[in-house]
């Protein structure tokens, strides 16, 4: 018969575990547990936070390589990047917040990420997003669109910290639950790297930060749920942020970390203070008593039930050395912030906290992390899709027109009205962003002439067709990005994104896409040193698109040694790197222009991959391009578009193509890039392509005010720059 605690009714324990869930902790407790204890387990098993459908398939992964310093396990990866210096990133998503409350759930998303960063010892230097909005003709993409985009800039403007590139797109997909990805990239000294890990039995336990009030509470149990039609009643579940206050939280920390103060650290995000606390007792194995009558509230009367689940933004948690607790006090009182010892890490092994007198919740640690529910949850493999390629598909009447209703769609529309409502120089170190087109965003590492490139990526269209190969090819755009700007790719950080894992169908998009994922960072040296699983992401049972979103880091060692696309000139030969064969399945080309959704998408070749982007990348180091661009959606020609209007230069491709003209123009072929080069280097530059086995091709020349096809239509610059930039203010003004 199961057991209940006075108080808790068998609804009052669905609500928080599955039957099966709940029987397991009654079994580690030994006795039915009570309501502060109920809440403790529903937080730590849920989905957000222990990740119980996707660690099987995570574990594919390669998260080891020459510069990982940190992997997985931690906050957020950390990469060497020399001179004694090291990298500090991570993605994450606030996607269920962001649907309720725009304009807090992004930007708490913003904040909770710098925590994960600065938490490290990182410096935040660069922020980036990820972000898909529903139909632009459904009634909430305006408003949705209008807050993440306010949220976003609200706070990284305040905290002081560059939003410098991402990506948004528009898909019916999801109409009913909007993805906001963030992600945060920071510097420290590669010795000088904080973890979770390190305490010690007889520990003070100090709280910083904001005080605690009842914002957020079950927000990770939130995240782990699907939505229905009644889901914006959740708003309190949303935290409500302030971005001034984690300026302060910034300073103050970066401060204590240059004291000898600190054992172990660990931000209250997801979960507040039950993650953060558990956390940092199960790496150090140690066991924690807290009194929660001294944690700091900003309201009257809260339970320890709400105090240990309450999400409230900007606390962070440390375990200090013995002694070290007037240091801290010191640093935070000068930074106006509160600061707190709570109680002490012991070596019982068990969480035991105290309230008004009395023991509230007393739970062996070790069960809690390592005995959290793992499922193999059945999922069903996709079979691939036919191929198209430009045989298939007639050639357009006007190549002009169909450029023109490329670039005006959502997915290649400039996103001008969102990136400037961020601060993009705040800091004085950014090299490139959205104005200055780069495929990568690119920022100076501070009083240095090195430079990280960073760039977010995914392809959901290629995902959903087929998912392993959708998978692979998130992570080589990444790579190409980041080769495209002349970077060295170092690791990527995911964000993965997908609907009920219960469904054996979404279960296989996940499997599939990670399998295809693992196998482009193991054959591109690229490991994956950090990252999030974002799962219920549907409504009313339609599940989100399948988004594995990828954040990557690359390091560009002489900042005057990099490339963008906005560096054509009028004369220069454009050349082609990389095979095309014509792939329209799954295409941009496919869906706006013929109206169709369906083939399989072009497939990735790790060889080629890697044998072009390093070709590409030793031809911008050495000076030999004007404007290099990876070829992606849409295409070459509209590659060549977005080059032309980067450069205010016109270009003209030959009409002499080796397949069908619409697959060669239109087609997304993998692992390609086109380049600008003075026309005098051509020859010997098509030369060194051969001696290298890279494929290579003449394909056009820049000049004149205009982008089209010798012998066939051309779209002037300022046709194209109109109906480009067009989208999203008439979207925002309905």
């Amino acid at each position: 018969m199961t057991q209940y605690a006075d108080g808790i009714t068998p609804e009052i324990a669905a609500e928080h575990l599955p039957a099966d869930e709940y029987a397991k902790a009654v079994e580690i407790l030994g006795r039915a547990p009570n309501i502060v204890e109920l809440g403790i387990f529903s937080v730590m098993w849920s989905e957000h936070c222990s990740y119980k459908s996707s660690r099987v398939h995570l574990k594919k992964f390669p998260v080891t390589g020459e510069k990982v310093i940190q992997g997985p396990g931690e906050n957020a990866g950390v990469v060497d990047i020399g001179d004694g210096q090291a990298c500090i990133f991570k993605m994450e998503s606030h996607n269920h917040p962001s649907f309720i409350e725009p304009y807090q759930g992004a930007a708490t998303g913003v904040g909770g990420i710098l925590r994960d960063v600065f938490t490290m010892g990182a410096r935040p230097v660069a922020l980036m997003n990820a972000l898909r909005f529903g139909s632009p003709s459904h009634p909430k993409t305006r408003r949705l669109v209008a807050g993440v985009a306010a949220g976003i800039g609200g706070y990284g403007n305040c905290v002081g910290v560059p939003t410098v590139g991402g990506e948004t797109n528009f898909h019916s997909g999801y109409d009913g639950n909007i993805l906001v990805n963030a992600m945060a990239v920071g510097l420290a000294d590669a010795d000088n790297i904080f973890y979770a890990r390190g305490a010690e039995p007889g520990q003070p336990i100090v709280y910083v930060g904001s005080k605690t009030g009842r914002d957020g509470i079950h927000g990770a149990t939130m995240a782990s749920a699907e939505f229905d039609d009644e889901s914006e009643e959740k708003r309190p579940t949303v935290q409500v942020g302030d971005p001034f206050t984690e300026k302060k939280l910034i300073e103050a920390c970066l401060e204590l970390m240059a004291t000898d103060a600190i054992a172990a650290v660990q931000d209250m995000g997801a979960a507040g203070l039950t993650s953060s606390s558990v956390e940092m007792a199960g790496k150090g194995q140690v066991g924690l008593l807290m009194n929660l009558d001294d944690v700091p509230q900003r309201e009257t009367g809260m339970t320890p039930y709400e105090m240990m689940l309450s999400e409230s933004q900007e606390r962070m948690l440390f375990i200090l050395k013995p002694g070290k607790e007037p240091v801290a006090e010191a640093i935070f009182k000068k930074w106006e912030l509160d600061v707190a010892t709570i109680g002490e890490t012991t070596d019982t092994g068990r969480m035991v906290l105290t309230h008004k007198g009395e023991t509230v919740c007393d739970i062996p640690l070790d069960p809690l992390a390592e005995d959290a529910p793992m499922y193999e949850r059945p999922w069903t493999r996709a079979a691939r899709p036919p191929a198209i390629t430009g045989k298939d598909v007639a050639e357009p009447d006007d190549i002009a027109e169909a450029l023109l209703t490329l670039m005006v769609c959502p997915d290649l529309a400039s996103k001008r009205w969102i990136w400037e409502q961020y601060d993009r120089h705040v800091m004085a170190d950014t090299a490139a962003s959205s104005e200055d087109p780069s495929d990568a965003a690119i920022v100076r590492i501070h009083g240095t002439n090195k430079a990280l490139a960073i760039t977010t990526d995914c392809t959901p269209r290629y995902c959903q067709a087929f998912p392993i190969e959708g998978g692979r090819q998130a992570v080589a755009e990444a790579w190409r990005n980041l080769t495209a700007s002349g970077a060295d790719p170092i690791a990527i950080t995911d964000c993965l994104n997908f609907g009920n894992p219960e469904r054996p169908e979404i279960m296989g998009q996940f499997a599939e896409c990670v399998e295809g994922m693992a196998g482009a960072c193991a054959a591109l040296s690229f490991p994956v040193v950090s990252g999030n699983v974002s799962l219920y992401n549907e409504t009313n049972g339609v599940a989100i698109p399948p988004t594995p979103a990828v954040g990557a880091v690359g390091l560009i060692p002489d900042l005057t040694k990099r490339s963008g696309f906005g560096g054509m000139s009028e004369g220069d030969a454009l050349v082609l790197i990389g095979d095309t064969t014509g792939q329209l399945g799954a295409s941009l080309y496919l869906r706006e222009v013929e109206g169709r959704e369906d083939g399989a998408p072009p497939p990735v070749d790790f060889t080629a991959e890697k044998r072009n982007g390093d070709f590409v990348r030793g031809l911008i180091r050495a000076g030999e391009t004007r404007a290099v661009h990876d070829l992606s959606d849409g295409g070459l020609l509209v590659a060549t578009a977005e080059m032309a209007m980067g450069s205010n230069v016109g270009a003209t491709l030959l009409a002499d193509t080796p397949v069908p003209l619409t697959g060669f123009l239109f087609g997304e072929d993998q692992a390609r890039y086109l380049l600008a080069v003075d026309p005098g280097k051509a020859a010997d530059l098509l030369d060194a392509a051969r001696d290298a086995g890279v494929p290579a091709r003449l394909v056009g020349a820049a000049g004149g005010d205009a982008v089209g096809v010798e012998g066939k239509s051309a779209a002037s610059l300022a046709a194209l720059r109109e109906v480009n930039e067009a989208f999203l203010p008439a979207l925002m003004e309905r």
